[in-house]
Parts: structure tokens; sequence; C-alpha cells
């Protein structure tokens, strides 16, 4: 009796726990579908072959995407991670942090990719370690020295630089552009001001299997989601430039501000549209 009884106890037991495992293993179903079938296994759009022979025109320009435009939004958000959807910044980070499938470039003045750096020394770079004075807030409210530890926080990410060039197909009679490399921008406070500091440069043509991946948000249709290899490849975003290749190397700040700045940003976009236009006659 006292076996049969044991018997049950254990089996009423185990139907507990199975039922508690199953439970726990099958969540609910959150939306249409399984998250699962919401990934994304694409391929980069491949580039027009293009050879030297056709390349009649060339041209270098930098760009900047501002995060805070509400066009550029979907570089920035979202803030916390979920499984099948990151900001930029988070899909560049987490790539670099597994390693062999992005790199990432020291900054250089000329903008070049000469000198690789790993994930830790850019995070190492962003944490900044402040000597301080602090007073005790009870008697005798004597001073300590004590360290303010300020950590590398992604969502300080405001801006994205691009290195492109555009160039004229004499084959396809067409003007082109092919993006070169992107940089990150960290907003800093310096003097009460936000300062823009540079992170790193990463190849585009190496970061396209990640970016192909990558979903990004469409605010039209949630069921056709897009990735960020076709977000740069269709141009949906926002931008200004603010160099362009010349003789001195320099950027327009270097001799406009404010709204001269502006004006010679869109002389600059202005002229490459009127150099393919004046190609044709009618």
């Amino acid at each position: 009796m006292k076996k049969l009884l044991v018997g049950l106890i254990t089996f009423s037991m185990l139907l507990s726990l199975s039922a508690v495992s199953q439970i726990i293993n099958e969540a609910p179903l959150d939306g249409l579908f399984p998250e699962e079938s919401w990934s994304v296994n694409k391929k980069p759009i491949p580039y027009p072959p293009i050879r030297k022979a056709d390349l009649m025109w060339s041209k270098r320009i930098w760009r900047e995407i501002d995060f805070k435009q509400k066009f550029n939004q979907k570089f920035y958000y979202p803030i916390d991670s979920q499984a099948n959807w990151k900001s930029f910044i988070m899909i560049v980070l987490d790539a670099l942090k597994e390693g062999g499938q992005m790199t990432a470039y020291d900054i250089s003045n000329t903008d070049e990719l000469l000198v690789p750096i790993t994930y830790n020394e850019i995070v190492g770079r962003q944490t900044d370690t402040l000597p301080t004075v602090g007073r005790r807030p009870y008697p005798p409210y004597e001073e300590y020295d004590t360290l303010i530890i300020t950590e590398f926080d992604p969502t300080k990410v405001m801006r994205l630089r691009i290195k492109e060039d555009w160039y004229f197909d004499k084959q396809r009679s067409q003007m082109m552009v092919r993006i070169i490399a992107l940089c990150p921008i960290l907003m800093v406070e310096r003097d009460g001001q936000e300062q823009p500091s540079p992170l790193f440069w990463i190849s585009y043509a190496e970061a396209r299997d990640v970016f192909a991946q990558a979903l990004v948000f469409n605010e039209f249709n949630s069921a056709a989601r897009l990735t960020y290899d076709e977000l740069f490849w269709k141009r949906l975003f926002d931008s200004y430039i603010y160099k362009e290749q010349n003789v001195y190397d320099r950027r327009i700040n270097a001799y406009a501000t404010g709204v001269d700045a502006l004006l010679e940003s869109e002389r600059i976009k202005t002229e490459m549209f009127r150099f393919e236009e004046d190609l044709w006659q009618y």
C-alpha cells in the first residue's frame, strides 16, 4: 500500500513538473506569426559592374546624417534592442564584438581605413575616469577623494558620416554613387555644448553582409520589412554634404558657417546634378 501511495505521489509530481515546463517553453504568440519567421536571410544587393575605361568622371563626397531628423529616426531607435530589431549603432557594435563580421578602423585626418582597432579599444576610449573631491552629507562634513566613471553610452551616437564616390558611367550614360565607408559620431558635452566625437570608420563593402540581415522599421507597412542594405541602396535617408574633394582637403565649415555652410552644401549638390544634365542635348 505504501509503495502504491509513493508511486502515485511521484507520478503526480512528474505531471506537474511537465506541465510547468510546457508553460515555460511554450510562450504565447506575440503577433501574427512566431518571431523566428520574421528573421531575414538575405544577401547584399550586387553592385553593377564597372570598368575603369567607362569611368568618365568621379568625385568624392562626405555626408552627415543627423538621427534627430524625423526621417532619420529609424537609425536611432529602438533604444532597447529587441529580437529582430536594433538601432544602427547596436548592429555595428554587436558585429564588432563578435569579431570577423566587421572591422573598425581608427580615425585619421585623411579618413582612410588604415589602422584596425578592436571593440574593447573603442569602448575603453569612451570610458572616462575623472578624479574629484566629495563632501560627506553628515557631520563632521569632511571631504574625501573619489572617482567619477563615465562609461560608453551607445544612445549618445546621434550622427553618421558617409564617405561616398559619385561617378558617371558612360556605358550606362548614368550618374551613379557607391558608398565607401561609414563613421558613427558620438555627441559629447563639453563646456555646456554638445560636440561631435567620431568613433571609428568601417568599410561599407565589408559591412554589407551584416546590414543585409539587419531589419529597419518601416513606418508604412510592418509586413514589408526593409534591411539596412536596402535602406542605403535606395538612399532612404536625409543628409547634408559637409565636404567635397578639393585641393585644400578642407571641410565646408573651414570657410563657411551657419546659413552660408548650408548654401554651400546645396551648391555642391546642384553642381553634380547640372553636370549630368549638361551631358545631354535635347
